[in-house]
């Protein structure tokens, strides 16, 4: 099995995190050059990362990705069983993308700087998500799943976003360190990933 990854890209971080957490045997190929860009393109009419290629099967769009990934590997499962609470994890995932993720990694993308509104509403949206970890361990409550690799690939990149947290954000902020100080988290991250938080 052979992620194709961008070094900074947010979705090919995620799934790389539920890769790590399933522990499974892949290779990474962080495209850095063009002839990886090449190879991308042939394989994903998008020419975008992530691109997972597991024997004859080729996919793309990271939920596609992570899904399979769940589904094929089933322990541990990062999706509710239920078809309720599957739905609400998938609509918590598109809320963040439509809101943050998308505009979030175009500008890491272009190495632009975050547009104020959308600096304020990570800001905004991320203080009135705190509360919730008061009383929950992970995005869904007791159970790590799909909704927390996006989030944890985001929070890891406030640093970088020059996204600042007040006080009130302080919960959310403890669950982006609980998240990061797991081994699966640690060992996700390209060495570009791991430069937002040197020194």
């Amino acid at each position: 099995m052979k992620l194709y990854s961008g070094s900074l890209c947010l979705f090919s971080h995620a799934c790389r995190f539920v890769l790590k957490e399933k522990d499974i045997d892949y290779d990474v190929v962080f495209t850095s050059d063009k002839q990886d860009e090449e190879t991308v393109a042939e394989l994903n009419p998008y020419g975008e990362t992530p691109t997972l290629v597991d024997r004859d099967l080729v996919l793309y769009d990271d939920m596609v990705v992570n899904e399979y990934l769940d589904e094929r590997f089933p322990h541990p499962p990062l999706m509710p069983s239920d078809p309720t609470s599957r739905a609400k994890a998938r609509i918590m995932i598109s809320r963040l993308r439509r809101d943050w993720l998308d505009d979030v990694q175009n500008c890491m993308s272009s190495g632009a700087k975050l547009e104020k509104s959308l600096n304020r509403s990570l800001s905004d949206g991320l203080v009135a998500m705190s509360n919730h970890f008061s009383e929950n361990k992970y995005a869904l409550g007791e159970e790590f799943s799909l909704v927390d690799a996006y989030l944890a690939a985001l929070l890891w990149r406030l640093p970088r976003l020059q996204v600042n947290l007040p006080r009130q954000g302080g919960k959310i902020l403890d669950y982006g360190k609980r998240m990061f100080a797991k081994p699966t988290f640690q060992e996700s991250l390209s060495a570009a990933e791991r430069e937002m938080h040197a020194g």
